[in-house]
């Protein structure tokens, strides 16, 4: 077979091409190492501290050069940091703690965390630390990132006013944590002071219903297995584990770590001893102090809750704590657009303060209409809601009733409203909708989760309106739905709804609408039913 020129000249110049591919691409290779070399040694290097009190500040004068992985008497490298995370600035012990350890473990190393520079400044001794999170336009982004900081297998996590009398417990947290292997615990704590200090929890985080859940958990002769901790203790886990979560280090600690871990599926094992000492306890000389700290900590614990998109807390005591919308500020989510809400889209569904709010302006309205002789009954998805749920939808947004246009001059909160809107005195606002011919009742005049009223009135046996909207279930429909109404639960009362709420639904939505959920408007979103 003979070669023409024109080939020959193809298969040269195709050779050619493959021998310059592959020298770029070795020549890629060869910087994204250098690179790599590059980012180990800044992970390395002992960062300069901030004029603005930035990055990573150090303690003392000639102790001040010493790199953050120490150097045991044996020539060992230390595998643990010691790190003090929960501390206020104006009234600590950090520099105690410090001391406390160094003098047991001069190997290991210490760091102090805190948002901002603390002011008064820390006094902190030779070989202790502290990074200031909050970034400084004069330093590298590495300098506030705590991962960069901490070069040890494990971190040792500890809080204010705590002491290290005994150097060899560390190893023996450590041997816990390892027995473990790679199991599910990831954590391995020890109380301070005494075991009654702590208390070992079960932490479920149900972020599609914006809660979580704390209950107490049970305690075994070798310890306690659980998701969370709450009081007075030490937590040693794995360096990798922590900066794996998306907010390591986050404020209140304990409340910010143990919700990503239990996210996560990890434990943490609470050990019956040892116990930690700590002489400084309470850690506020004065009530004024204690009550600065209690206040900063519910800040903190807002901030973090929203920042988590957790809107409701269930302590183990059987209390509630809510971090969502309320009568006072607006409800948690905008506009809707296109029948669905944006919550929606975060794979989320009615925050519980929105739907409390709903239940809670439901119960009113419904008693206003009672008491007024204003016939209803429960419309649309609320009717939905009701058979399924007993409840409102998981994800609605609004409560809808009908009521009998007749009947609307038997009620002073809505026979005047064709003038403008009222809100009463229990700040409930009563407005005609301007969307169309029907009534809206919003929880207050900020928050506008709302009931919406639709009047019908019958016509030859045939409940109907004079306007209509978009929404495939406004239609008319048989009166012998309404005759006679039947009560059913709904939203914690007993409401009113159609006598054969089956039929009255399949004529609004279709055929097989309550045993096939669906989100409003599935073209937009659509709901994975094997997640229900």
């Amino acid at each position: 077979m003979r070669i023409s020129f024109c080939q020959g000249l193809l298969t040269a110049a195709i050779v050619l091409n493959l021998l310059i591919l592959y020298y770029v691409s070795r020549a890629q290779q060869q910087m994204m190492e250098k690179r790599k070399e590059l980012g180990r040694g800044s992970r390395r290097a002992i960062l300069p501290a901030s004029g603005l009190g930035g990055g990573l500040v150090a303690a003392g004068g000639a102790g001040g050069d010493r790199g953050l992985v120490g150097v045991e008497g044996h020539g060992r490298s230390a595998r643990v940091t010691v790190l003090l995370r929960e501390f206020e600035n104006f009234e600590n012990f950090v520099g105690d703690v410090a001391n406390s350890f160094l003098h047991q473990r001069a190997d290991l190393p210490f760091l102090a965390v805190a948002d901002v520079p603390p002011y008064p400044p820390l006094v902190l001794p030779d070989g202790a630390r502290l990074l200031v999170l909050s970034p400084s336009p004069d330093q590298p982004p590495q300098a506030h990132r705590p991962e960069f900081h901490v070069q040890t297998e494990f971190v040792f996590l500890v809080p204010d006013g705590v002491e290290l009398e005994q150097p060899r417990v560390i190893e023996r947290l450590i041997r816990e944590l390892e027995g473990e292997g790679g199991g599910p615990v990831r954590m391995v704590a020890a109380p301070v002071l005494v075991r009654s200090a702590v208390q070992c929890l079960h932490l479920r985080v149900n972020l599609r219903e914006w809660t979580a859940t704390y209950s107490p958990a049970a305690s075994g002769s070798s310890g306690s297995v659980c998701t969370a901790l709450q009081g007075d203790a030490v937590v040693l886990m794995r360096t990798e584990d922590l900066f794996n979560l998306s907010v390591p280090l986050g404020r209140p600690l304990f409340a910010a770590l143990f919700i990503q871990t239990a996210l996560r599926g990890w434990k943490v094992k609470l050990l019956e001893s040892p116990c930690f000492s700590a002489t400084h306890r309470p850690l506020f000389s004065s009530a004024h102090n204690q009550w600065k700290a209690d206040t900063r900590m519910k800040e903190a614990t807002g901030k973090l809750m929203k920042s988590f998109g957790v809107k409701r807390l269930l302590l183990s005591d059987g209390k509630e704590q809510w971090f969502g919308c309320s009568k006072e500020t607006p409800r948690c989510f905008g506009t809707v657009q296109d029948d669905t809400p944006d919550y929606l889209y975060l794979e989320r569904w009615t925050p519980p303060c929105c739907l409390r709010a709903l239940r809670e302006t439901t119960k009113y309205v419904i008693n206003i209409l009672e008491s007024s002789g204003v016939r209803y009954w429960l419309e649309g998805g609320s009717l939905l809601g009701a058979v399924r749920h007993q409840d409102i939808i998981p994800w609605d947004y609004d409560v809808d009733l009908g009521i009998y246009l007749e009947d609307v001059p038997n009620c002073d909160h809505l026979k005047n409203l064709d003038s403008g809107s009222l809100v009463d005195a229990n700040g409930y606002v009563w407005e005609r909708a301007v969307e169309g011919d029907f009534y809206r009742v919003q929880y207050s005049e900020a928050n506008h989760l709302h009931v919406d009223l639709w009047p019908f009135y019958s016509r030859n046996g045939v409940m109907t309106k004079d306007t209509w909207t978009d929404h495939k279930q406004d239609v008319e429909f048989p009166e012998h739905f309404l005759q006679p109404l039947v009560p059913m639960p709904f939203a914690g009362i007993t409401a009113f709804g159609p006598n054969n709420h089956k039929a009255f639904l399949e004529l609004k939505f279709g055929e097989g609408v309550i045993e096939n959920p669906q989100y409003p408007n599935p073209a937009k979103k659509r709901l994975d039913r094997s997640k229900l």
